[in-house]
């Protein structure tokens, strides 16, 4: 064999591995037997409008199955399947059973933007090695869990650490709000929610060894009245990302280049 042969990629090993994954992603279920036993019941009125249910029904898990076919594609069409650890872990039982698990709880369908955190996710976890499949495996339940906009406060706090809530709201494009606003509401909303996550957290100094540095205290002066309430969008107290928050940004809103480029068949 010559080097160049030498060179090509493993056509048959991609292939294998992609048809394995859709295999474990999930095929699309037709009516069986179980109509035809209750469909001699319905009137002819009836009967039109479950057959258009059930064309509806079977179009949309159609949709689902394509936009799980593009993951899967997408996702090989980034991985260096001659790099043997790489083609080593897409095989792998934890690899796929992360593949069964976000397809299990697939949201792709809810948006665009995260069916690309779920390709990102996928690409990244066969790739490299930065965290373990148990913390993956909660990044994909982030995905399911959290809306648009909480991931736009992520990546707003991303790189920006000591940013207050102020500084986040213009961020991410919002303009002013009323403090009794439901907007202000949801978006302290978020905030706990990231928090009580352990996405995001108030920026603290830490010494050279990762130490938190105690705050200084602050007096109030007495007859100064109780403690007024923190402002949906305080512009005193930053915040940034946790360690875990940082490594969702890694995996989920970090791109693998296209190793392979390639145009969809139109039919």
């Amino acid at each position: 064999m010559d080097k160049e042969n030498e060179e090509m990629p493993k056509a048959g090993k991609i292939a294998k591995i992609t048809r394995g994954a859709l295999q474990v992603a999930g095929s699309v279920p037709f009516v069986g037997g179980a109509l035809s036993a209750v469909a001699g019941t319905w009137s002819e009125n009836e009967q039109e409008k479950v057959n258009q249910f059930f064309q509806h029904w079977v179009q949309m898990l159609r949709d689902e199955l394509k936009e799980k076919e593009d993951t899967i594609i997408e996702i090989m069409a980034r991985l260096n399947m001659q790099d043997e650890e790489i083609a080593k872990r897409v095989e792998s039982k934890e690899y796929q059973s992360l593949i069964r698990k976000t397809f299990r709880e697939w949201s792709g369908a809810e948006s665009v933007e995260k069916r690309v955190y779920i390709r990102n996710i996928l690409a990244n976890a066969a790739a490299t090695k930065v965290t373990s499949d148990d913390v993956i495996k909660m990044f994909i339940d982030w995905i399911n869990q959290y809306s648009e906009m909480h991931f736009q406060v992520i990546a707003a706090i991303y790189n920006s650490d000591g940013i207050t809530r102020d500084k986040i709201w213009r961020k991410i494009g919002k303009g002013p709000a009323r403090e009794d606003s439901a907007e202000a509401d949801l978006y302290k909303l978020l905030i706990r929610d990231l928090s009580t996550g352990s996405v995001i957290r108030q920026h603290r100094e830490v010494d050279y060894y990762g130490n938190y540095i105690p705050k200084q205290r602050t007096n109030r002066p007495k007859g100064s009245g109780p403690k007024p309430p923190v402002s949906a969008f305080d512009d005193s107290e930053g915040y940034e990302l946790t360690g875990l928050g940082k490594q969702f940004v890694h995996y989920a809103m970090s791109d693998l280049p296209l190793r392979i480029e390639f145009e969809e068949d139109s039919q």
